[in-house]
């Protein structure tokens, strides 16, 4: 009976002792507090100082505008997130980085998404349903931004690289282009086969037009069928000569014609 007792015993007391160890490294874990994926939100702080500050209050463009800038910053948040996220779960699964950046990365998600409603619901007291669009609108905005910068660099970018390679470009005047002219039609598969091949089809297009408005317009002359050529036989039969005539008589038949003849 003891010897059955032993291992049961143990068993217990290792299975009670990983509980314990359990419980206690959990709770250790949840009260920790890991670093900020993020450094400080400098625009949302601006934006409760400008909204808090009330003698004097500040005008109602200026708290837009700052909203919108806070939106901005949390449109580009997003972004990196998203970008971020795929490669630190690849790390994560290889073991090239610790279970503290992704449990970082997982608070910053938290708490961008609460950073997201609180600013939708700031936008809703300015004007009702612009919390819908306002981060649109914030996207629109960084892309234009983008674009400026990338603009406004380009000469610094060509002076920086003038001075690296020791190159300085030169500028070619090209000539004006002189209009061909094709003394057939263009090669099929070209853009000039399928204008010359639209033109000639509008061309016959506007000629038929122009031949049923003439048809329309001119009558045709209708042919009577009982009116023959001289000499010509009709339904089978021969017209009779010039200067001749039939006289019937009652009993249907003909007699002979008569000539005239004039007296002295």
């Amino acid at each position: 009976m003891a010897s059955v007792l032993v291992p049961v015993l143990y068993i217990g007391i290792v299975i009670s002792s990983l509980l314990i160890f359990s419980h206690f490294y959990r709770k250790r874990n949840a009260g920790k507090l890991y670093a900020s994926y993020f450094s400080s939100h400098p625009e949302r702080d601006v934006y409760v100082t400008l909204l808090q500050q009330n003698d004097p209050p500040v005008h109602e463009g200026l708290l837009k505008a700052a909203l919108i800038k806070r939106a901005m910053t949390d449109v580009g948040r997003v972004v990196k997130l998203r970008e971020d996220k795929p490669a630190l779960q690849n790390l994560l699964q290889k073991g090239s980085i610790g279970d503290d950046l992704w449990n970082s990365l997982l608070q910053a998600e938290k708490e961008l998404e609460a950073e997201i409603m609180e600013v939708v619901a700031e936008a809703n007291t300015f004007v009702e349903g612009w919390g819908a669009i306002i981060f649109q609108t914030a996207g629109e905005l960084i892309a234009n931004e983008k674009m400026r910068n990338a603009f406004d660099g380009t000469a610094a970018s060509r002076a920086n690289k003038e001075q690296r390679y020791g190159k300085v470009g030169q500028k070619i005047d090209l000539p004006a282009m002189q209009p061909v002219m094709m003394a057939g039609p263009p090669p099929p598969g070209t853009p000039g086969a399928a204008m010359f091949a639209a033109a000639q089809a509008q061309a016959q297009l506007r000629a038929q037009a122009q031949s049923q408005l003439q048809a329309q317009q001119s009558p045709v002359p209708v042919a009577s069928p009982l009116l023959a050529t001289p000499g010509k036989p009709v339904n089978g039969l021969a017209p009779p000569a010039p200067g001749r005539a039939e006289t019937i008589t009652s009993n249907g038949e003909a007699s002979t014609p008569s000539k005239s003849v004039s007296q002295p």
